[in-house]
C-alpha cells in the first residue's frame, strides 16, 4: 500500500464514501480511512428516509456499503484504520495510523460524530444489558416489552418507530414540552397508539440489576417517577469526533469543523463534510452532497497548487 496520496478521506460514512468516490472519479489518488467501523451512525438504521432514489427508504447498513462499493470501483483505496492525529507537513499533512504515517496533498474529514450520553447512575452499568443506541440491532430481543427512548429529535423519533414494530409499548421521554424534528415523523409517532410522550422531563437513573428493569424520571415540577422498561435508547445528540484535529484547525465551541460554502476550513488543504463540520444539516442526503462538494474544494486546490495529477 502506498503511503502518499493526493487526497485522503477520514471517515467511513456517507460523507466520506462520496468524497472517495467523487475524488477517485476526478482522477486521484485516494484513500479512505474508516476507522474501526464502516457506515457511522447509518449502520444501525433501519430506514433512511428522503435520499434520492429510494421512494420507501433504505437500510443504512445497506446504503453504507453500496457507497464503499461505488468508491471502491472508481479506484479509492479503503482501509479500516484509525486516526490518531494530523498535523500539518509544509504544504502537505501527515496522517498517523496504527500501521504507519501517511502523507495526503489534502485531507477531507468526514469523522462524524459519536452519540451524547447521558451520564447518570446505571447508565455504564447497563450498557449492552438493555440500554441501547440501536433500535433496529435490540428491538427483535425485545418483543412484547415496555421500553423508554430519551431524546425528541429526529433520531430518537425514528428509533421510536423502528421499536413500535417490534415492542409493546414506547414512551418517549423528552424535556421539552413538544418533539423536535421532521413533521413526517411527529405525525407519525402522533399517530401510534403503541407509543406515548412524556414531556419535560428527564431521565436521572437507569434502573436494573444485571439488565434494565426501569428508569427513574424527574418532571420540571421535580416530581419523581418510576417506569418499567427492559431497554432504554438514548438518543439525545451528538459530538462530533474531531480530537484527533487538536491544534490543526480552530473548531466552533461545539467542537465541531467550521468551513465555508465549499466546504474548506481556515487551513489549507484540509476540508470537512458532514456531521463534524459546523451547521451540517444532519441527514444523510446532505452528507453525501457535503462529501462530493470537498472533494471538488479538494481537486480545485491541488489544481491551484500545481500538483500533478
Amino acid at each position: 500500500m502506498s503511503t502518499e496520496y493526493e487526497v485522503i478521506v477520514v471517515g467511513g460514512g456517507i460523507a466520506g464514501f462520496t468524497a472517495g468516490l467523487a475524488s477517485a472519479r476526478l482522477g486521484r489518488s485516494t484513500l479512505v480511512l474508516t476507522g474501526d467501523a464502516l457506515g457511522g451512525h447509518l449502520i444501525s438504521i433501519e430506514k433512511v428516509e428522503g435520499y434520492p432514489g429510494f421512494p420507501e427508504g433504505v437500510p443504512g447498513y445497506d446504503l453504507c456499503p453500496i457507497a464503499q462499493e461505488q468508491a471502491a470501483e472508481a479506484g479509492a483505496e479503503v482501509q479500516m484504520a484509525a486516526v490518531g492525529a494530523i498535523e500539518q507537513s509544509g504544504a502537505a499533512w501527515k496522517v498517523a495510523t496504527p500501521s504507519g504515517a501517511l502523507t495526503a496533498q489534502a485531507l477531507i474529514v468526514a469523522s462524524g460524530t459519536a452519540l451524547k450520553t447521558l451520564d447518570i447512575p446505571g447508565e455504564a452499568d447497563l450498557r449492552g444489558k438493555g440500554v441501547s443506541h440501536c433500535a433496529s440491532c435490540d428491538a427483535p430481543l425485545l418483543k412484547g416489552q415496555s421500553v423508554v427512548v430519551v431524546g425528541g429529535g429526529d433520531s430518537a423519533m425514528q428509533e421510536a418507530l423502528t421499536l413500535a414494530e417490534h415492542v409493546a409499548d414506547v414512551v418517549i421521554v423528552h424535556r421539552g414540552d413538544s418533539l423536535t424534528g421532521q413533521a413526517t415523523f411527529r405525525d407519525r409517532i402522533a399517530a401510534s397508539a403503541d407509543i406515548a410522550l412524556r414531556g419535560n422531563s428527564d431521565v436521572v437513573e437507569i434502573l436494573g440489576e444485571g439488565s434494565v428493569e426501569g428508569v427513574r424520571v424527574r418532571d420540571a415540577a421535580g416530581a419523581v417517577a418510576d417506569l418499567e422498561a427492559a431497554g432504554v435508547f438514548v438518543y439525545i445528540g451528538l459530538k462530533p469526533n474531531t480530537a484527533f484535529l487538536d491544534g490543526c484547525v480552530e473548531l466552533a465551541p461545539s467542537g465541531h469543523v467550521p468551513t465555508d460554502a465549499e466546504m474548506r476550513t481556515r487551513s489549507p488543504g484540509l476540508l470537512a463534510a458532514g456531521t463534524v463540520r459546523a451547521g451540517a444539516a444532519g441527514r444523510a442526503v446532505c452528507a453525501a452532497a457535503e462529501g462530493t462538494v470537498a472533494a471538488l474544494a479538494a481537486d480545485a486546490y491541488l489544481q491551484s497548487h500545481d500538483w500533478p495529477r
